[in-house]
C-alpha cells in the first residue's frame, strides 16, 4: 500500500470533515473494548462487524473506528456497521494490515475523509462508510443469502459429524463445589438482547434464586444487574478481572486436545480453576455442564441460535448448538419465554406497604375534610356516652 499520495474518498463519503483523537488498537474487538475511553479512535482487523461488537464501541462513545477489513465483505447481512453510523460514529474502512505495524497504541491521529495521519504523515488510507454506503451493502449482502444459507449447512454438517462423539457420549465433567442438581439455571451470554433479558427476569430471579453462569463478559452483564455469578465459564477473553475475581467458581473452556488458552490469564492472576475440554462454543459447554450436573431448568439469556448469530460469531456451523440442545431436550427454555410466563406472586412486604399506604390516604383524607371530623367525632361522643351508661349499670 502506498501513502504518499492519498487516495480519493468514496463516492457515498459524507464529507463530514476531519476529526482527531487519541488511537487505541486491537485485532479482537472484544478483547479492546475493555481498553477503550470515550472520544478515542480505535483500530481494529474485523471483517463483517457484527452488531453486539458495534454496540460495545457505541457504548464506549467511540469518535471513529478504522478497519483493516471491510465492514460488510457481503458474506452474509450484518448490522455492524449500520449501528455504528446510526450512533455517528466515523468509519474507514479497508485500511489494510499496515495500519498495526505504523501506528501505536496512544498515538495522536488526525482523519481527513479517508486518510489517516500522525504529525502531518500518512500513515493509512481506506474508503469512508456512511450510513447511505452501510445500508447498500447490508441490502445487498440480503441478495446473498441463499448461497450464505447453503454454505452454512454444509459446515453445520460437516461440524457435526466431527463433534457427535463428545456431544452425545460419555463426557468428562469437571469437578466444581456449586450444586447444580434440582435446582434452575441462569445461563448469560453477552448476547442479542442481553441486557433487556436480564431485566426482565428481576423477579424470577427472586423467586427461584437460579445458579448463575456467567459464559464469559455475561459475568460482568450479571454483575451490571447487582447479581453475582457462582460459575463462570469460557476462554475469559472478554471478561474483566473484576468478575474474575468476585468470588465465583471458573471453569476454563480448553479445545479437545486440551489447549486452555483462559488458564494463562487466571494462572496469571494466581486464580484456581477447573478445565472443560469441549468442541463447540462457550455456551454450549455451559448449557452442557448444567444438564449433565443435574439441573431441572436451564434459562438462557443473550444465547445464539440463528443462522446470522451464528455467522456474527464465527462460527463455520452450528452443529454444537444443534446437538447440544437436542441432549438437554425440554430443559432449555429461552429468557424471554420465562420473562412472559414468570408472573411473581405479592411477597409480603409489598402488601404490607400498599395496606400502610391505604391507612396513610385514609388519615390524609380525615385530616383535610371536615365532614368527615365532625362525624367521627360524634362517633366519638356516641361510644363515649355507651361506654358511661354502661359503667352506670355496673356500679
Amino acid at each position: 500500500m502506498k501513502f504518499a499520495t492519498r487516495k480519493k474518498p468514496s463516492q457515498h463519503s459524507s464529507g463530514a470533515g476531519a476529526l482527531e483523537g487519541v488511537v487505541r488498537l486491537g485485532r479482537r474487538t472484544k478483547v479492546l473494548t475493555g481498553r477503550i475511553q470515550p472520544g478515542e479512535i480505535v483500530v481494529i482487523d474485523h471483517a463483517d462487524l457484527d452488531r453486539i461488537a458495534a454496540e460495545g464501541l457505541v457504548e464506549k462513545q467511540v469518535k471513529a473506528v478504522i478497519n483493516a477489513s471491510e465492514f460488510c465483505t457481503g458474506r452474509y447481512p450484518n448490522l455492524g456497521a449500520l449501528v455504528l453510523c446510526g450512533a455517528g460514529i466515523k468509519l474507514i474502512e479497508s485500511v489494510g494490515q499496515d495500519v498495526f505495524t505504523r501506528i501505536r497504541d496512544g498515538d495522536r491521529l488526525y482523519l481527513d475523509d479517508g486518510t489517516v495521519l500522525r504529525e502531518g504523515e500518512v500513515v493509512a488510507s481506506g474508503e469512508v462508510v456512511d450510513l447511505q454506503t452501510a445500508q447498500e451493502s447490508l441490502d445487498a449482502s440480503k441478495r446473498n443469502i441463499s448461497s450464505a444459507l447453503e454454505s452454512f449447512a454444509e459446515n453445520t454438517l460437516q461440524y457435526m459429524i466431527n463433534e457427535r462423539d463428545f456431544i452425545l457420549e460419555a463426557i468428562h465433567l469437571p469437578e466444581i463445589r456449586t450444586q447444580f442438581s434440582g435446582r434452575h439455571v441462569l445461563v448469560v451470554v453477552r448476547g442479542y438482547g442481553y441486557k433487556e433479558d436480564l431485566a426482565s427476569l428481576r423477579g424470577y430471579i427472586h423467586d427461584f434464586r437460579p445458579v448463575l453462569v456467567g459464559v464469559d463478559g455475561g459475568a460482568d452483564a450479571l454483575l451490571e444487574q447487582k447479581l453475582t455469578p457462582d460459575v463462570i465459564i469460557g476462554d475469559f477473553d472478554s471478561v474483566t478481572t473484576k468478575a474474575l475475581t468476585c468470588g465465583a467458581e471458573l471453569v476454563v473452556h480448553a479445545f479437545s486436545d486440551g489447549v486452555a488458552p483462559g488458564a494463562e490469564r487466571l494462572d496469571a492472576l494466581h486464580l484456581p480453576y477447573a478445565t472443560f475440554e469441549a468442541p463447540g462454543t462457550s455456551e454450549d459447554v455451559a448449557m452442557l455442564l448444567a444438564h449433565e450436573k443435574g439441573a431441572e431448568l436451564i434459562v438462557a439469556v443473550g444465547a445464539r441460535a440463528s443462522m446470522v448469530e451464528f455467522m456474527d460469531k464465527g462460527r463455520k456451523g452450528m452443529a454444537s448448538t444443534f446437538l447440544v440442545r437436542l441432549r438437554v431436550g425440554p430443559k432449555l427454555v429461552d429468557a424471554k419465554g420465562v420473562s412472559e410466563l414468570h408472573r411473581s406472586e405479592p411477597r409480603r412486604w409489598e402488601l404490607f406497604g400498599l395496606v400502610g399506604a391505604a391507612l396513610i390516604t385514609m388519615l390524609v383524607i380525615i385530616g383535610i375534610s371536615q365532614p368527615m371530623r365532625l362525624v367521627l367525632q360524634a362517633a366519638g361522643d356516641w361510644m363515649s356516652d355507651i361506654f358511661f351508661v354502661i359503667g352506670q349499670l355496673f356500679r
